[in-house]
């Protein structure tokens, strides 16, 4: 699929990398790796698949990237997919055929136009869902609203996991490490299941992130059946709500210790005294408030 990417102010295109979790995808991938545009890569996270996952993907895209995930759960392939991505921009992308890939520019142009997070939603004017039921619809917003309330954001679709972001702001999430050993007791450790998209959310509005909402059409599974437990995941994201919220406070000084420090060792170079802020990628960032704010 041959896609027009929109090209921002400078004239330098991005490098987009796709990271795309899977397993026991096979069927699905088929159909869809062909329908997306030209990248600089194409990254397939294979989740231990019993099927030809790996073997088709290579076989329809023959430069498609391979990683194999160190644990299990959506949460861990996408975390070794974005240490793996080598462009400027990664888009999170599903290989069931949920996602639409003439998306994709959408996604591109808001990050390009000064976004620092792209984020898809179903429930945004130009949006919507062909999959999710009445029960998972209803859950998402109570979520959401939840998340709202004790974060102070403004989402619409916490849940949905269509998103794209720059690269850079990656070392910022304290996601998991890939070489972290699983869990003795067989089970997930938290933000290795599909509460990924909720912590990254939860994440990227703590540190003060600019987020863009994307109106994106979520289409039906096109093969095999969705892993996804509306009631046990539901739980482990309620959970993670919690403890971003908890863990929100910390997040704050840990950003504002960072901007000291960039302050200082930009001083030291310069031999000027160390101001009370910081301007990076574009934004001022307050020493002492942690607040954002966009410079020229």
């Amino acid at each position: 699929m041959n896609q027009v990417f929109p090209t921002p102010e400078n004239g330098v295109a991005p490098r987009i990398s796709i990271v795309v979790p899977a397993r026991n995808e096979a069927r699905n991938l088929e159909i869809v790796l062909p329908m997306l545009p030209a990248v600089h890569e194409v990254i397939l996270v294979d989740g231990n698949s019993v099927d030809d996952t790996v073997a088709t993907a290579q076989r329809v895209m023959p430069d498609i990237r391979v990683v194999h995930q160190t644990r299990k759960g959506k949460g861990n392939a996408l975390a070794c997919g974005f240490e793996a991505a080598t462009g400027d921009i990664i888009v999170m992308f599903d290989a069931d055929g949920s996602a639409d890939p003439a998306e994709i520019p959408r996604f591109v142009e808001a990050l390009t136009s000064g976004a620092d997070v792209a984020k898809g939603s179903r429930f945004v004017h130009g949006g919507g869902s062909e999959d999710i039921t009445h029960f998972r619809a209803l859950g998402n917003w109570g979520l959401n609203a939840l998340t709202n309330v004790l974060l102070g954001t403004k989402y619409t679709d916490l849940c949905y996991g269509y998103n794209a972001f720059w690269k850079r702001i990656v070392p910022s999430l304290e996601l998991l490490p890939s070489d972290l050993a699983p869990r003795a007791d067989g089970q997930m450790h938290n933000g290795d299941g599909f509460e990924i998209e909720t912590i990254l959310n939860c994440r990227i509005a703590a540190l003060g992130y600019d987020i863009v909402e994307v109106p994106s059409v979520e289409k039906l599974r096109i093969h095999g059946v969705s892993n996804l437990n509306a009631i046990s995941d539901g739980f482990r994201v309620l959970r993670v709500i919690l403890e971003e919220r908890r863990r929100r406070p910390s997040a704050a000084a840990r950003l504002r210790r960072s901007i000291r420090e960039a302050a200082v060792t930009a001083a030291e170079a310069t031999n000027e005294p160390a101001p009370v802020f910081a301007v990076v990628d574009g934004a001022r960032l307050d020493a002492r408030l942690g607040a954002r704010q966009d410079v020229a």
